[in-house]
């Protein structure tokens, strides 16, 4: 990807930068059966700085041979890791660090810039609540339009129907309008949708977090089921009890990097340690 003009890169401070250890150096790989295979990816995007970018707007300033308003963000760095089949893999960082990015490229919306992504099976998406709904439709036609997205026939997805459907919990809402439901049950519905889908590879970003504990149990044990199914998982969440409760294997991420990854407690306090925050409740809830 080119660079702006003037060179200007949009970057995190950079003092007191945790520093990348053994655990994502040479070698660190294991020789695994993947289910995710990603080889020093490198991901940079460029954002507007304009109000409003048009294409318009784009060609008059070059007419003009004024400088494009733009910046460089580096969103990914070098980064390689494998996600083995059958397992889970956790994703934390602060905001900012590339973890939603990294996901995007998994799911396969965001191109790497350079190096290379390898995706062995079926994957869901859950990245974001209530992506891909259509808040006029009704909940019940909102399953057709994501089951037939991840690529059900309409036979099939009325076949799984009634399971999404008790799943969620609607009740009677199944068949009244989205833009009438409430952030938690979008988040029910959503889930439902995306782990009823049979994926061998499930991607979950922080969809999680509108749910209540009730939800949140029952979600923990689907996903559970999916992966004792041989089925495999890449969460992102700033609940890092749910990390360590769900993941066999985590990823620090921080200002592009790989920092450190391995085992989940082990990660979670380097991480804890590094924000200089305790072990509370509160805290490995929401960080």
């Amino acid at each position: 990807m080119a660079a702006a003009e003037d060179d200007s890169v949009i970057e995190r401070p950079q003092s007191e930068l945790p520093t990348p250890d053994e655990s994502v150096g040479p070698g660190a790989e294991e020789d695994v059966d993947p289910s995710i295979r990603v080889t020093n990816l490198d991901i940079t995007y460029r954002v507007h700085l304009e109000r409003k970018a048009s294409l318009k707007n784009h060609l008059i300033k070059r007419m003009r041979g004024e400088r494009p308003t733009y910046r460089e963000v580096r969103a990914v760095r070098d980064v390689s890791f494998t996600v083995p089949k059958g397992s889970c893999t956790g994703i934390i960082g602060a905001n900012g660090a590339g973890k939603s990015t990294i996901m995007r490229a998994l799911a396969g919306i965001l191109p790497p810039t350079d190096g290379q992504i390898e995706v062995f099976g079926k994957v869901s998406t859950l990245l974001a609540l209530g992506v891909g709904f259509n808040a006029a439709l009704t909940g019940r036609e909102n399953v057709t339009l994501g089951g037939m997205a991840a690529g059900l026939s309409r036979a099939e997805v009325t076949e799984k129907f009634d399971e999404i459907a008790e799943f969620a919990e609607l009740g009677d809402f199944i068949d009244m309008p989205m833009r009438t439901y409430s952030s938690g049950m979008y988040s029910r519905l959503a889930f439902a949708v995306s782990v009823h889908m049979e994926p061998d590879i499930l991607l979950i970003d922080e969809a999680l977090s509108a749910g209540d504990a009730k939800f949140k149990e029952k979600a923990s044990q689907k996903m559970d089921d999916l992966i004792r199914s041989a089925g495999s998982m890449v969460l992102v969440s700033h609940s890092l009890a749910t990390i360590q409760d769900l993941a066999k294997d985590v990823l620090w991420l921080h200002n592009g990097k790989l920092i450190k990854r391995g085992n989940p407690d082990e990660v979670c306090a380097a991480y804890m340690e590094y924000l200089k925050v305790g072990s509370s409740a509160a805290v490995l809830e929401d960080i």
